[in-house]
């Protein structure tokens, strides 16, 4: 078996209304993440962190800002796009560990919905997805509430 890792980003600026889309679950919040798509910033960095393990391009290519017909994309199905481009080159998700940097929303109340979606949209066992909440500690434009960011390493294997 072939194991391979990747590394996924992505942040976004909050905008004004609510709900926080993330993981593929609506978050109650006075904002929501500002995107072209539906702003999910988890699945964002799930999808290229996937891609990139298995070296099958990222995120923007597969859906670019450019293209009308991802305004508003849910990216859920994003994200379920990307498996399959996995799936067709003879791999599968090992595991994705995520962290969320934000002040707000709080990530811990929210993990186990989240971990459930991903790990279903991913076909994966529940203990394959980790979500952990960090804040930025009052600094920088996270620490001032302006946006939040997204890291995530996921593993792939050999079918």
């Amino acid at each position: 078996m072939t194991v391979r890792v990747g590394v996924g980003y992505d942040s976004h600026r909050f905008g004004a209304g609510g709900p926080m889309r993330l993981g593929g679950i609506d978050i109650p919040s006075d904002v929501h993440c500002a995107g072209h798509s539906d702003g999910d910033a988890i699945c964002h960095a799930v999808t290229d962190a996937l891609l990139g393990a298995a070296a099958l391009g990222d995120i923007g290519e597969m859906f670019p800002d450019t293209d009308a017909a991802n305004k508003g994309r849910d990216s859920i199905e994003m994200l379920k796009a990307a498996l399959v481009r996995l799936q067709t080159a003879g791999l599968r998700v090992h595991n994705v560990d995520i962290t969320v940097v934000t002040q707000a929303p709080k990530i811990g109340p929210h993990r186990p919905a989240i971990r459930a979606r991903l790990a279903e949209t991913l076909d994966v066992p529940l203990d394959a997805v980790f979500v952990k909440g960090k804040t930025n500690e009052g600094m920088g434009w996270i620490g001032r509430g302006e946006g939040l960011a997204v890291l995530c390493t996921a593993s792939v294997v050999t079918r």
